[in-house]
């Protein structure tokens, strides 16, 4: 019997731990769904905007995203393939949810970049990408889309220098980019790879394998076709980048993947490609230092809340991201932020909404935990030290703003627990205008669609209609210093004193220039843009 030691350190390199980031209509949940399918996880895909079949991605549990098949919340897959035990973080794409999905990325050790072959690279994009950055965690980039027409691929190694300023290195190169896509050359193994059927991608596809040189490929693609990819890849050999390992677990260089998610061709060369470079997890940031993932006592962090993933029991699940140990079910914890000692009795791993009992779990997968409300997203728990507590997620500051009040007054206590749940999940914040009562809340929000999610979710989720009132600010600023009352400040009469779910004192604006009248005629206060547990 091995130990527990040697235990935590083979279950360690099993795990790959990833997001997957790309700008709306990119092909994200398809792809994922394609890897669901490769690792058997699922035995037929089905596209969220499927005209052929009325199936849904199964990453897309949550009903408003079925009807307008986008992703609007991150969701959780785990399934094995090779012996590797993968956990993927699917994103939203559509950038009115990128909160969500900056605090996603918190929990992986490293990214998927997906790019439409067509669009090349895009602002949502732009912006994750950047997160990842800061991050240093290694950047995987797929390239989409390639069974329709496609910009040159040279060209699009160029875009992803240029706007991202990241070199890159192409680890299979595509044959036919004008919607005539054959199959890629992967360079690492010198040889072809032709894609055959596919059944709409709803089934994995065969392939013909075989060298470069082999002369029959010659005579499959054609001398058009062959002599063209011969040129290409000398010229890879001769001015690209080298291949450069340390380069990439760094977030230096990213590794181009060419394939079609919607047909599969490429996908399995890259999943299984992918898993042989992406990095096992990692040491993760504490108060008491860097946290080794093959430590003996269990950490993790809460990095997410979604309630009602059943509506049907109406729960709350705290997502939980293990950093190093071992977990197992009803083992005793030390919940970090309430100084109290938890029993974590109802673990569960998912497969979107399907979700199955967790009896143990290692670092770098993600489990949920049945949460009767004593979560906050950002919470450490920790088995045995009391003190050790993993750096914060910070909260985004919100760009839009209405007052929400429930159209039936005999259902205020319905809106008050609605409201206050997805407050807590990270979907909306929450403000109170001081000096008046809490019938009217106002609710800021990074994008606008989540707006149209609250309206939907509390009507479906909780029972109630609600009314909104549009309001004109567009920031929000935290008051920061000893004894301030916000009521005697010198301010524009545009701006709004509201107080935030925690009692702090928040002020919202119209515009810039408002703010710079406050801080320059208020010397004693410090306004901040991104709240932290100050």
């Amino acid at each position: 019997m091995p130990d527990l030691k040697e235990t935590i350190c083979n279950e360690v390199s099993r795990r790959k731990t990833f997001a997957i980031i790309s700008h709306p209509d990119a092909g994200k949940t398809t792809l994922t769904e394609k890897l669901l399918l490769y690792g058997g996880a699922i035995r037929l895909a089905g596209s969220v905007k499927s005209r052929k079949t009325n199936k849904h991605a199964v990453s897309d549990w949550m009903e408003i995203e079925k009807q307008r098949g986008i992703s609007v919340t991150s969701s959780v897959l785990q399934f094995t393939y090779n012996d590797y035990c993968i956990n993927i973080l699917d994103t939203p794409g559509h950038q009115d949810f990128s909160e969500d999905t900056y605090r996603t990325l918190v929990a992986a050790d490293s990214a998927v970049m997906l790019i439409d072959g067509a669009k090349g690279v895009e602002a949502q994009t732009i912006k994750l990408f950047h997160v990842c950055k800061m991050r240093g965690i290694p950047i995987f980039t797929f390239v989409n889309k390639m069974d329709r027409a496609s910009k040159d691929p040279f060209e699009l190694m160029e875009e992803i220098e240029n706007v991202l300023g990241i070199r890159s290195y192409p680890m299979n190169w595509p044959i036919g980019t004008e919607g005539d896509f054959k199959g890629v050359y992967n360079r690492k193994k010198s040889q072809i790879e032709l894609f055959d059927g596919g059944n709409h991608g709803q089934t994995t596809v065969s392939s013909t394998v075989g060298s470069v040189n082999d002369k029959i490929f010659s005579e499959l693609l054609g001398e058009h076709y062959y002599n063209k990819l011969c040129e290409e890849i000398e010229l890879l050999n001769l001015a690209g980048d080298e291949f450069d390992k340390k380069k990439i677990m760094t977030g230096e260089l990213t590794p181009i993947f060419f394939g079609s998610a919607m047909t599969n061709f490429g996908v399995q060369p890259f999943l299984e490609e992918f898993l042989n470079l992406a990095p096992k997890p990692g040491f993760k940031k504490s108060s008491i230092g860097d946290v080794d993932p093959e430590s003996e006592k269990f950490t993790g962090f809460i990095f997410k809340i979604q309630a009602n993933m059943n509506p049907t029991h109406r729960d709350r699940i705290a997502f939980l991201r293990i950093c190093s140990g071992k977990f197992t079910k009803g083992m005793p914890v030390h919940h970090v932020q309430s100084k109290k000692e938890i029993r974590l009795a109802q673990p569960t791993q998912f497969m979107a909404q399907e979700r199955t009992i967790v009896e143990e779990a290692y670092p770098g997968d993600i489990i949920g935990l049945f949460d009767p409300g004593i979560f906050n997203i950002g919470d450490t728990l920790s088995e045995g030290n009391s003190q050790l507590r993993f750096d914060g997620i910070p909260i985004f500051p919100a760009e839009h703003f209405a007052r929400v009040t429930a159209s039936d007054s005999m259902k205020r206590k319905q809106f008050q627990k609605g409201i206050m749940q997805l407050s807590e999940e990270g979907a909306i914040q929450t403000f109170k205008q001081i000096d008046i009562g809490i019938e009217a809340l106002i609710v800021g929000a990074v994008g606008a669609l989540q707006f149209e999610v609250l309206e939907y979710r509390l009507k479906y989720e909780y029972g109630v209609d609600i009314k909104i009132q549009h309001l004109p600010f567009k920031h929000a600023r935290w008051i920061v210093g000893e004894n301030i009352d916000p009521r005697k400040l010198n301010l524009t009469s545009s701006t709004m004193i509201t107080e935030d779910s925690e009692n702090r004192h928040v002020l919202l604006f119209e515009n810039e220039w408002s703010i710079r009248w406050a801080e320059e005629r208020n010397k004693d206060i410090n306004l901040v843009d991104i709240a932290t547990s100050f």
